[in-house]
């Protein structure tokens, strides 16, 4: 890549979680000479895009960095001439995600952002936005990379690998929460923990963890099983079944949860629901305290009560990635990448998530081989989901819908699914235009 002022291009840029990303270019400007950032917006969002980008100016001249910040409803003007291109939008607003995540609930089925059929109804709706994207890349900056932060990141980053050009990294804050929570709980530096990484984004496993060169996995795991803090804000800590754990023999992320443990997830789904509301009921009062807070002329730093949101280490786990791009460093990062072998029963076509080598030239992926049965029959059926709701989302195609939620291994029979995927049709009509026809 050249050296040179680097303009980056965020698209979503009216996010609560824009502040995060801020502070994350400016802590390494001294490796990362960004000159432009310049956030992008649709007009329903115009408030929050000023806001946002008024903090982000302030925060700039606090430390005296020399960016300009531009914001804009223009999205071709920020892309073109972008060295990187950063997407965390949200289709529908929290709303569409509020309804992502009651729509299940009708039918005693889990009722999640990512994970089931909210992240197969966000899927349908993200997926031919972010495909419109990727042909302004391949038009105005063909040389740029594009780094995904928008859910369901490893299907929306299949569906760029196979529909689009575009040089492209999905990427997730869930790995690097899980190397902090594990550093925490062996009480030494992450930087000292050694993670091979392995799945599918929101169901990937730690195969095996290293403490300075020594086997940990079965500590880590005793130590989980006994109830160490392992999980998200956004995810309630169900506790785990040391017996279970130990026979899984790899270490879950905070996601496995509504995989291993439906009924006890899901009945604490319906209770939260009907008493404070879904969890995306629930942001929506934290953003507005937190924008609230960003209106605030006197503030220059990113708030602390940001963390509260659920997206914590986002922005070092997406300016490590810039810097390990930009300067070529050749590191070790989780990220959403196509398989090309590395986990040999998957097609080389396939997103997956796992600890690849990261460089000016892209993302290798670092081979594992086989994989327990332990873990392959989960794997496989989730990514025949995905595989599905590509399709079906880039396709318009209610049959490939049907099947997609069908292999959801939390969709429990075809009345269901059916009924599911008629509501969400019907509800998402407005977003899914590829239906119509």
């Amino acid at each position: 890549m050249p050296r040179g002022a680097l303009k980056l291009a965020i698209i979503g840029g009216g996010s609560s979680y824009t502040p995060e990303l801020v502070e994350g270019v400016l802590k390494r400007i001294e490796r990362l000479p960004v000159k432009e950032m310049h956030f992008v917006d649709i007009e329903q969002g115009a408030e929050k895009l000023e806001i946002i980008s008024s903090l982000a100016k302030r925060m700039v001249e606090k430390v005296g960095a020399d960016i300009e910040v531009k914001a804009s409803f223009d999205r071709r003007a920020a892309i073109a001439g972008a060295d990187f291109v950063m997407t965390q939008f949200r289709v529908g607003g929290l709303n569409a995600r509020a309804n992502d995540e009651r729509i299940p609930l009708k039918y005693d089925v889990i009722g999640q952002e990512t994970t089931g059929p909210g992240g197969f109804a966000k899927a349908l709706r993200t997926i031919p936005v972010i495909l419109d994207i990727c042909r302004d890349i391949e038009e105005l900056s063909p040389d740029a990379w594009m780094l995904n932060f928008t859910n369901p990141a490893g299907l929306v980053s299949e569906a760029v690998a196979k529909y689009s050009k575009v040089k492209s990294i999905g990427l997730c804050n869930v790995p690097v929460s899980m190397e902090m929570m594990i550093s925490e709980m062996m009480g030494c530096e992450p930087k000292d923990l050694q993670l091979e990484f392995a799945g599918l984004n929101h169901l990937v496993w730690v195969k095996k963890a290293w403490l300075n060169g020594e086997d940990i996995t079965e500590e880590v795991l005793a130590k989980v099983g006994d109830g160490a803090n392992f999980s998200m804000k956004n995810i309630f800590e169900e506790p785990w079944d040391p017996d279970f754990l130990r026979a899984l023999n790899a270490i879950p992320c905070p996601y496995h949860r509504y995989f291993y443990q439906t009924d006890a997830m899901l009945a604490e789904e319906k209770e939260s629901a009907a008493d404070k509301g879904t969890r995306a009921e629930q942001v929506m009062k934290t953003e507005q305290s937190l924008f609230e807070l960003y209106k605030n002329p006197d503030l220059n730093e990113k708030p602390k009560e940001l963390e509260e949101r659920g997206g914590a280490y986002y922005s070092d786990a997406s300016l490590n990635l810039v810097d390990a791009i930009y300067n070529n460093k050749n590191s070790i990062h989780v990220v959403n990448v196509l398989n090309n072998g590395a986990i040999n029963t998957l097609p080389d076509d396939a997103v997956i998530e796992c600890s690849a080598v990261i460089g000016s030239w892209g993302a290798k992926p670092l081979a594992v081989g086989e994989l327990s049965p332990n873990i392959t029959g989960l794997l496989h059926q989730v990514k025949a989901y995905e595989q599905l709701t590509i399709e079906a989302a880039v396709h318009g195609d209610y049959d490939k819908s049907l099947m997609a939620l069908a292999n959801n291994p939390l969709v429990p029979d075809i009345a269901r699914a059916k009924a599911i995927l008629d509501d969400i049709l019907e509800v998402n009509a407005p977003y899914l235009p590829q239906f119509s026809s």
